[in-house]
């Protein structure tokens, strides 16, 4: 046996050894090209135009041919786009297009899922980015994670990726539900040969010298001034958040050319940053007026807040250790900024492989393998005793004789034993930042058989299964049981002088240990071990996917136009895919036990399970002729069954129109459909937290916003007194207001309306020169989402719809933030969502002589209107374009860009390279003037990158994102949607990132 055939044999071996590793499911679809693609790193200046618009193939069709163009918008991001940036991590490259927003990132830290999602044309509400189908070679990617449908990109290796292609707009109907506001498509290098080894080291740098909207660093010095143990400002010049990536890849062709086995390894770390080490995110910001922030600070504090049955506020005094003195704001909140984190840290492990084998002439067997092991950690200030405690015993022996005294406990009740009102906020400072432990394993694969169909001229197919896993290991440490803190503090003495709880007197919990919150300094190890109650939650997610395609040419059997060169083509198939999940959670998670949770986090388990079959088909109409260098029309359907008991159907019309090679139109409708996932479904109800500035019904109004009015006053469920109102005890501290989510099983599959109308131009006039113009219209219809807690307030008291007042339930005291207070705010089908605005892309490449070539290209956005409708109508319409809070949620500037100017210099292999990111000013959705944060300003970012080829074999790379350090724009009504007072998903949040980075190919 020689060895080319051995080679042949052991190649074939391999992907075979996929092939029988895999014993589920797939769909079909062709890797593909973008057509009309504006390539945002090299278009080379002297291309034939005729070649640029014509010999591609296409994200968004499965027909397979190589004059294939599209009628929906594509975007390539290249292999040369991730190098250039440092970008560690895919998911913040695709967000710098002006098409794509951040959802769930390593920036994330309170309520992280620990994946990393992309949402385009940010249709997704601040909620997970489930209208946005990910592909990785044209099939599809699993849920992400138990607690997020979306797919999660940090199992893309950035090294592997060949480009990744953005589909703007519906493609249900070639790529199933899901795809409402476009696809992001991952192809990957699977022809790959020798060994390649890629590593790459950066870290942020940053000047604290903060000098955007409001001066926050004079009110940390002021406030460093009264409570210099909570507010401090960081160090003038800091370096954190390092980053490390290697990867190697190795690849082996058959010298016969039949095949090709890629395979590859990486690993990635990424350092924590915290939000004390930047100085505008070093306190929490309070509120704003026109002058500036204020730092805010939560009375959840250390040495503690005590609120008797008088309505006194105290807390320990310092100098005698175990006496009350009153609560001041100004010395005792406590600062719950610094500690939590503003990047998480990660590491990460991937391996896997890519391999084809044509066995004959007409069977080619393919596979992919990915493997990831994922680690995350993400933290936020110290848990404590929330409020969780609303008592205490008069003769407990922890209490000094004064504070029996200031608790209003007389002789008689120490006699008795009796119990008081008193309500507990006291920071577990001892036991530090509450952290969320995130840990996944991912792994997905493919197999298929693909190639000509024998003896069917024109004919291919495509047979592929796919499955994947996704298993979610999370432990939340340093977390309160709020069981076990009224143990701890109902104290008694045992008969002998020593404390006891009495729940150990009486057998109840013999294991409890008294938590001495009374004398400074007491707070014991014991205590802090007892209190302190890990919680768990396991998970899995599991996908199969079998899915069956042909592909034809039929004018190949006389289906052509007679003015065309080419005829009919077709794809036809059929799917099945079963997306399942569950989740597991333990007692201390699913009863909402954690003090520090906001509600109870509950399993659940579901699956759905779908049946498809679909077409597509393109006709060109008339090639070559005069005034018509191309018409053609295309089309597409899928009908869909799930198993919910619903179906569904997506298809798109579709036309291009090239009077000459310098110019061609295209336009496209579509009817995109994304079916109830089964979180939408099955998720269990419980609390949760939503921000929001003020209470409507806090007449104080601290936010100057406006109030709810009369429609707060009366003994309805949703209303408050008037003393209620007037006492200023409605708002929360934090800026958080109990919610009740959950799912909902009678959802319905939501439909979407798209239109894009456009031109590519590529004038043979000026060589190296394209643009692109194209208009979008996206129209969501019964979107399956909530109305909005926010938004059910503004509907109750400021219109008067009954139905949302209905919502809002309100404790005791009028509060939404404490106890049983809450507002529902459940999965349903709404009204709908809706988009439309324009793309542009341009690119421009040309020599310059001796001083080299030159490459221009920009991509941009331009929103022109963004409308949502929570119920269905019009009056409670409200609109998002330039705005930004508590109901659009991140930042939706009109207009967004991204340019670049590419420079190959004289000196050999060296390339350098400018880009300039623009995001446009937005509003305060609240319509709120004459704050500092009313308008968040437009910031420009310049970030510059070389690369240098030193051989034929070692390439090196380097550069420095936000070369100038600008510092984000901040916001008091930020929230939980975003971090460290400012968005971190959508601004450089942590100042300049310089990397380093080298290629080497053996």
């Amino acid at each position: 046996m020689n060895g080319n055939t051995m080679k042949s044999r052991l190649l074939a071996s391999s992907v075979f050894a996929g092939v029988a590793f895999m014993a589920s499911a797939s769909m079909l679809a062709t890797a593909q090209e973008a057509g009309e693609t504006v390539d945002t790193v090299e278009a080379p200046a002297a291309e034939d135009a005729t070649a640029r618009q014509a010999t591609v193939y296409v994200t968004g069709s499965r027909i397979a041919s190589p004059n294939m163009v599209t009628t929906s918008p594509v975007t390539t991001v290249t292999a040369a786009d991730i190098k250039l940036q440092g970008a560690t991590k895919v998911e913040d490259l695709i967000t710098q297009l002006p098409q794509a927003f951040a959802a769930q990132n390593s920036t994330v830290s309170n309520g992280a899922s620990g994946t990393a999602t992309v949402s385009l044309r940010n249709l997704d509400l601040g909620g997970s980015a489930t209208r946005t189908l990910v592909l990785v070679d044209g099939k599809r990617m699993p849920y992400g994670s138990p607690n997020d449908a979306a797919a999660d990109l940090n199992l893309i290796p950035g090294a592997l990726v060949e480009r990744v292609d953005v589909l703007t707009g519906g493609a249900s109907a070639v790529y199933g539900s899901d795809a409402v506001a476009g696809v992001v498509n991952f192809i990957m290098k699977d022809n790959f040969e020798g060994v390649q080894l890629d590593a790459q080291y950066g870290f942020f740098q940053h000047n604290n010298d903060y000098d955007t909207n409001g001066d926050l660093r004079s009110v940390i010095e002021a406030r460093s001034a009264t409570n210099p143990s909570q507010f401090q400002l960081p160090d003038d010049n800091v370096m954190d958040g390092y980053s490390k990536d290697i990867t190697a890849i190795m690849g082996v062709n058959t010298e016969d050319g039949r095949g090709n086995l890629t395979g590859y390894i990486s690993f990635r770390d990424n350092d924590e940053v915290l939000e004390g080490q930047r100085d505008y995110s070093a306190c929490a910001i309070g509120s704003a007026s026109a002058t500036g922030f204020t730092c805010g600070g939560s009375a959840t504090s250390v040495p503690g807040y005590f609120l008797t049955q008088n309505d006194d506020e105290l807390t320990l005094d310092s100098t005698t250790g175990n006496t009350f003195r009153p609560f001041d704001s100004d010395s005792d909140l406590y600062n719950y900024g610094p500690l939590n984190y503003y990047q998480r840290p990660d590491q990460r492990y991937s391996v896997g492989f890519m391999g084809h084998y044509e066995l004959n002439a007409n069977v080619e067997a393919y596979t992919q393998f990915m493997f990831m092991d994922y680690e995350s950690k993400a933290q936020i200030a110290p848990t404590g005793n929330f409020f969780s405690t609303n008592s205490i015993n008069c003769d407990n022996p922890l209490l000094s004789g004064s504070q029996v005294t200031d608790l209003g406990c007389t002789p008689a009740n120490v006699a008795a034993g009796d119990s008081v009102p008193m309500y507990v906020a006291r920071r577990n400072v001892e036991g530090g930042g509450r952290t969320d432990n995130l840990g996944y394993q991912t792994y997905r694969g493919v197999v298929g058989l693909r190639g000509d169909l024998f003896d069917a001229p024109g004919w291919t197919y495509d047979v592929s299964a796919q499955y994947s896993q996704v298993t979610l290991t999370r432990a939340y440490t340093n977390e309160f049981s709020v069981t076990r803190l009224n143990r701890a503090l109902n104290i008694v003495d045992d008969g002998t002088g020593t404390p006891v709880c009495a729940s150990v007197l009486d057998g109840t919990d013999p294991n409890c240990v008294p938590w001495d919150i009374f004398t400074i300094g007491n707070v014991s190890d014991a205590s802090l071990a007892y209190l302190q109650v890990p919680l768990l939650q396991t998970g899995t997610t599991t996908q199969n996917i079998v899915s069956a395609v042909l592909s034809g040419d039929m004018g190949q059997y006389g289906f052509k136009s007679p003015s065309a060169d080419e005829g009919l083509k077709v794809a036809l198939g059929v799917e099945y895919r079963r997306d399942s999940l569950e989740s597991v959670t333990d007692n201390s998670f699913a009863t909402g036990d954690g003090a520090g949770q906001g509600g109870p986090t509950i399993g659940l388990s579901g699956a759905i399970d779908s049946y498809e079959m679909f077409g597509e088909f393109q006709m060109p109409l008339i090639t070559g002729q005069p005034g018509v260098e191309l018409l053609s029309i295309e089309g597409a359907y899928r009908y869909s069954d799930y198993s919910i008991g619903e179906t569904s159907e997506a298809y798109k019309v579709g036309a291009d129109y090239a009077p000459s090679q310098d110019i061609r139109f295209r336009a496209s409708y579509q009817q995109a459909v994304r079916a109830p996932n089964v979180i939408d479904l099955f998720q269990a109800q419980g609390f949760n937290l939503f921000d929001l500035d003020d209470d409507l019904c806090d007449f104080t109004d601290p936010e100057a916003d406006g109030t709810g009015g009369a429609a707060c006053i009366g003994a309805n469920p949703w209303q408050v007194t008037q003393a209620q109102a007037d006492g200023g005890l409605l708002d929360s501290p934090a800026g958080q207001y109990n919610y009740l989510q959950g799912g909902n099983p009678d959802l319905k599959p939501e439909e979407a309306e798209t239109i894009t109308v456009g031109f590519v131009a590529t004038p043979t006039f000026i060589p190296g020169l394209s643009v692109s113009l194209d208009y979008y219209d996206i129209d969501i219809q019964k979107a399956i989402s909530t109305v909005g807690a926010s938004v059910t307030m503004q509907l109750c008291y400021l219109e008067a719809d009954a139905d949302a007042c209905s919502r809002i339930n309100r404790n005791a005291n009028g509060q939404l933030w404490v106890g049983s207070g809450n507002v529902v705010d459940t999965n349903i089908n709404i009204g709908g969502v809706s988009t439309s605005g324009y793309d542009i892309s341009a690119a421009y490449g040309f020599d310059a002589g001796q001083i080299g070539s030159f490459n221009l290209t920009m991509n941009g956005t331009y929103l022109s209107s963004f409308d949502v409708d929570p119920i269905g109508q019009t009056f409670a319409e409200y609109d998002c374009v330039g705005e930004y809070g508590n109901d659009c949620f991140t930042p939706t500037p009109e207009w967004r860009h991204r340019a670049r100017v590419s420079w190959s210099t004289p000196v050999e292999a060296l390339e350098l390279n400018g880009t300039w990111r623009y995001i446009g000013e937005v509003d305060l959705d609240t319509g709120a003037t004459g704050r500092v944060d009313s308008t968040l300003d437009s910031v420009n970012y310049f970030d510059l990158a070389g690369t240098w080829g030193a051989t034929d074999y070692a390439t090196f790379r380097f550069g420095v994102n936000n070369v100038l350090d600008q510092d984000p724009p901040l916001s008091a009504s930020v929230g939980t949607t975003g971090n460290g007072n400012t968005y971190p998903q959508t601004y450089d949040a942590l100042g300049r990132y310089v990397f380093v980075g080298a290629t080497l190919d053996f």
